[in-house]
């Protein structure tokens, strides 16, 4: 029970639990807001009252959980002051300008087009409320950008220097800093990420009002949405491909110990890849499945089955020059191994569920092209609960980002048991982790019955019909409201 006096654990499960939690909402607002948009933008084009009850059905649940993100992030970005002070201090100069810029081009323009898609439809001609719904779902993606920025320069520091005294980073390049290596194919491989969730909850609810067949509405509701998060759900776990491979080649080039780590990888040579295994940390040693075809990991990163990369047993030497290695940055590296076998194992998990939702796919597009889904039943079902697989995948990918980047906070800069605040004690760490997971528990099962409340009841078209504006044609022929 040593851990329970040990701040820098402790710290680190308190920061790890608030990050869980609130990365549970903003997947599926940034995912569901686009939903949001596309619905709304069929109302706009037929003006027919069950596209308007679509649109207000998405926009509710949208709210709902966006809501929750906001209130989430909150206490997640108060822990920078008062659990990692030392942080703070040494990436503050850095680390405050996306966190600023997030509030102030991203989190304010979601904020002022949500107030116009909550209140005012019929104050607003109807261009500008279609315009409000894509800018509440363009802020929720430049939202995500700037936090993007600012985690992938944790993850490769760039366009900065340090101070004289070794205390702190000082950015000396803005650009450099915020379009630092990672930042791009990490943006690009996330946001995808997080509209396949959202295309599997709206599968997900098609499903299971097909399930439910209590009116033709519903039905109509089932397939139309099953539909919609068909199409999206295909585009969006295709381009998942290119994504990921910018991503991967980017870690091969910058974070050669974490590459060493998702692939267990011990000795130098070709990256093998593998389908499943078991590491060993203890004796250095990793039983895995592999692919029959030898480097086809360096294959993926360099374009060449032969590349060599170094192996977890080249990173305990310290410090490491890795200019040898092509395809690998050349900078010295110092020291330090992540946990080897959770980063290989929340690798091979997301690859492994990339996998099972082509699967889904497949079962969607089958219902989808059935002229009677409802019978379906065993099909329906697996679709209902189809959106654990991308949301598991986004969870097992956070892992490997974060935890293979250990022992690290700033790669290769800052160690994370040096980045804790030194005033604050293991008491006090503890009361606020339990404190979190009671107030955590009843934020979730208030958010989760609320959602499925509305789930349940679906979008309501006698609701449309009476808000709707009546549509005629004026004197030259065009619409009027």
């Amino acid at each position: 029970m040593e851990f329970l006096t040990d701040v820098a654990i402790l710290s680190r499960f308190q920061f790890a639990m608030t990050v869980f939690f609130h990365f549970l909402f903003v997947p599926l607002s940034i995912g569901l807001g686009l939903f949001l948009a596309i619905f709304e933008t069929r109302y706009f084009r037929s003006r027919r009252p069950e596209d308007l009850a679509a649109s207000k059905f998405w926009a509710r649940i949208f709210t709902t959980t966006f809501v929750i993100g906001v209130a989430t992030g909150i206490t997640m970005e108060f822990s920078f002051g008062t659990n990692w002070a030392n942080y703070s201090r040494f990436v503050g100069d850095i680390f405050g300008s996306p966190l600023a810029a997030e509030g102030l081009f991203a989190f304010f323009l979601e904020s002022v087009f949500l107030g116009v898609v909550l209140f005012a439809r019929n104050k607003v001609k109807p261009g500008f409320y279609l315009a409000s719904t894509w800018l509440v779902w363009f802020g929720s993606a430049l939202s995500a950008l700037w936090i993007l920025i600012a985690n992938s320069w944790m993850q490769t520091p760039a366009g900065f220097e340090i101070a004289a005294d070794g205390t702190k980073a000082i950015i000396t390049d803005f650009w450099a800093a915020a379009l630092n290596p990672s930042t791009v194919p990490r943006y690009l491989h996330t946001v995808d990420s997080l509209l396949i969730l959202g295309s599997f909850c709206v599968m997900a609810v098609g499903a299971y009002y097909l399930l439910r067949k209590r009116s033709s509405e519903q039905i109509d509701f089932g397939k139309r949405f099953l539909k919609t998060g068909l199409i999206v759900g295909i585009v969006t776990v295709i381009l998942m491909l290119p994504a990921a491979h910018l991503q991967a080649a980017q870690v091969a080039q910058t974070q050669p110990a974490k590459l060493a780590a998702m692939e267990g990888q011990w000795e130098d040579g070709p990256a093998q890849l593998s389908l499943l295994g078991w590491v060993d940390e203890a004796n250095k040693s990793t039983k895995a499945l592999e692919l029959p075809i030898s480097g086809f990991t360096s294959f993926l990163a360099s374009g060449s089955f032969d590349t060599v990369y170094p192996g977890l047993n080249t990173f305990t030497k310290s410090p490491v020059d890795l200019s040898a290695y092509e395809g690998v940055a050349p900078d010295s590296y110092n020291g330090g191994t992540p946990p080897v076998n959770i980063v290989f194992q929340s690798y091979h998990i997301m690859v492994a569920l990339w996998g099972l939702m082509l699967v889904w796919l497949v079962l969607a597009y089958l219902l989808v092209r059935n002229k009677d889904p409802q019978s379906k039943r065993a099909l329906l079902r697996l679709v209902v609960f189809g959106p654990l697989l991308p949301f598991v995948a986004i969870q097992a990918g956070w892992m490997v980002t974060e935890i293979g980047r250990q022992p690290w906070v700033v790669y290769d800069l800052l160690l994370t048991n040096e980045a804790i605040s030194m005033s604050v004690s293991a008491t006090e760490v503890l009361i606020t982790i339990a404190l979190f997971l009671l107030f955590y528990v009843v934020l979730f099962i208030a958010w989760l019955r609320i959602i499925l409340r509305r789930i349940k009841k679906g979008p309501d078209v006698t609701e449309a019909r009476s808000a709707a504006p009546i549509v005629t044609q004026d004197s030259e022929g065009g619409e009027q409201a």
